[in-house]
């Protein structure tokens, strides 16, 4: 799993969500690197990680603990944006002892609906062989794409000498797909799995990803859960209003620094 580091002190490892790479929290990383050792990473089947052909939460913290191996790291902070959130918040209910909080930035630990076959598509469809960007963005947004999601999503095209590529493994996630928007740890059953550490719910006031109707899953799971919604932002809060939504994790980080 690729990764960057920067700073010294207590380990916070910074996950991405869907589509993104590790530079979507380097404003946070910045944020946080005077106070932390911070690890961003790529996720399995983005940036410069490895494709794999399937991908899944209970796998994505396994690889996670490996990496901490790697990095010589007992025990660490996790932030996660979306799909990123799922990853930390199934870390701490699986790998309880290497976690002293999780940041959930705009996501429950529940199964969503599918919301990303136009997308997919549109990716799917996409002329590699154009030789301009301008041609990439209109074609997603003549697919239905909209705009913040289009720029978005040409973050992970690379120009290569015959045109573009995805950076990402498009394959691999459309196959994960279905592991992604759903959840492991369904509360309906008797033995789902609790993290009784700090957990903290940063969202968007918008209510899509994170809302009442979640609370009950939650709760159970994230006995300690805490929760702040940031208004005026949609999905991506940590892009939208970045200064509020750096200060809120790294106040929730000193609160809980030392892991007490």
């Amino acid at each position: 799993m690729f990764y960057t580091e920067a700073g010294s002190g207590i380990p916070v490892v910074l996950i991405h969500g869907l589509f993104g790479d590790g530079d979507n929290l380097k404003a946070l990383a910045h944020a946080l690197e005077t106070d932390y050792r911070v690890i961003r990473i790529d996720c399995p089947n983005h940036g410069r990680s490895e494709h794999l052909a399937e991908m899944g939460y209970p796998q994505m913290a396994r690889m996670l603990g490996q990496l901490l191996d790697e990095l010589d790291i007992s025990k660490a902070h996790f932030v996660g944006h979306s799909m990123g959130g799922k990853i930390a918040l199934a870390t701490a209910l699986l790998m309880p002892q290497r976690v002293l909080s999780v940041v959930a930035a705009d996501i429950a630990p529940v199964a969503y609906s599918n919301r990303h076959d136009k997308v997919f598509a549109a990716m799917a469809n996409l002329p590699l062989d154009s030789k301009d960007r301008r041609e990439a963005l209109q074609h997603l947004l003549d697919a239905g794409v909209d705009e913040a999601t289009a720029q978005f999503l040409l973050k992970s095209l690379r120009r290569t000498a015959g045109g573009f590529e995805w950076k990402l493994n498009l394959p691999g996630l459309i196959n994960s797909y279905p592991n992604i928007i759903g959840w492991f740890n369904p509360t309906t059953r008797p033995d789902f799995l609790t993290f009784n550490g700090p957990t903290f719910f940063l969202h968007s006031a918008d209510p899509v990803y994170v809302n009442s109707s979640y609370r009950d899953e939650i709760v159970k799971q994230f006995p300690q859960a805490e929760s702040k919604a940031i208004t005026g932002t949609g999905h991506w809060l940590h892009a939208q209003k970045p200064a509020l939504f750096n200060q809120l994790v790294r106040d929730f980080l000193h609160k809980h620094a030392s892991g007490q």
